[in-house]
Order: structure tokens, then C-alpha cells, then sequence
């Protein structure tokens, strides 16, 4: 029987998706320039079915918009669709509408995500 070495392992999927995310991830939160008002419609690489434009004065579609591109949306997608005081205001709640890989990148990457999220609990 041949014994694999560690190096040899294939990674985790929980290795995988912690990286694709970590890549994604801006280089501040400042970076996010995304609009704080009004319909956004996200491209197709983001949303390839359903709803596509979200009204960001509307709490639940501004979240879901959120949600959507944090899951799915490439660097470029986060910067451009995320506005940073949106994203801090809503953390608390949002960070319990996304998946654990996303929570833990971004609260790693911006500590202020998860001070902010423990100052409300």
C-alpha cells in the first residue's frame, strides 16, 4: 500500500471555496464604489436567471443583490456593484444570508466586518 504525503492531498472543498473567494476580495473596503441608490441590473455572469435588477432603496433586494454578488460575482463585480457604507451597515444581518466560506473570508480579509457584526449581537 502506497501512502500519500501531504502534499500529495487534493484540497478540501471548504480549501477550494476559501480561495476562490479570498480572490475575489478587494484590496479595502474603501475600493467599494459601488451605487448606494436606486435599480441596479447585474450582468449575466452574475444572475443567469431570475431576477436581474434589484432597487437598492428596497431592504430585501438590496440585500439580495448583496448576496448575489458576493456569492457569485468576480473582483471587478464586487467593486463595482458593492458600495463599502452599504456593506458595513448591512453586515450584522447579511453575514447570516451568506455561506460560511464567504462570512469567514471577508471577516478575515476586514476585521471591521466582524467587529461590527459582534457590537450588534
Amino acid at each position: 500500500m502506497v501512502q500519500q504525503s501531504s502534499s500529495d492531498a487534493m484540497p478540501s472543498a471548504a480549501d477550494v471555496l476559501h480561495e476562490r473567494y479570498a480572490g475575489r476580495l478587494p484590496d479595502t473596503l474603501k475600493d467599494l464604489a459601488g451605487p448606494e441608490h436606486g435599480p441596479v441590473e447585474l450582468p449575466l455572469h452574475i444572475v443567469w436567471s431570475g431576477l436581474r435588477t434589484y432597487d437598492l432603496d428596497r431592504s430585501r433586494q438590496r440585500m439580495g443583490l448583496y448576496r448575489t454578488v458576493l456569492a457569485e460575482g468576480r473582483r471587478e463585480d464586487i467593486i463595482r456593484f458593492l458600495n463599502r457604507d452599504l456593506l458595513l451597515a448591512q453586515w450584522p444581518l447579511m453575514r447570516t444570508m451568506i455561506s460560511r466560506h464567504v462570512r469567514e473570508v471577508w471577516e478575515a480579509a476586514f476585521p471591521e466586518l466582524a467587529h461590527r457584526a459582534s457590537n450588534i449581537a
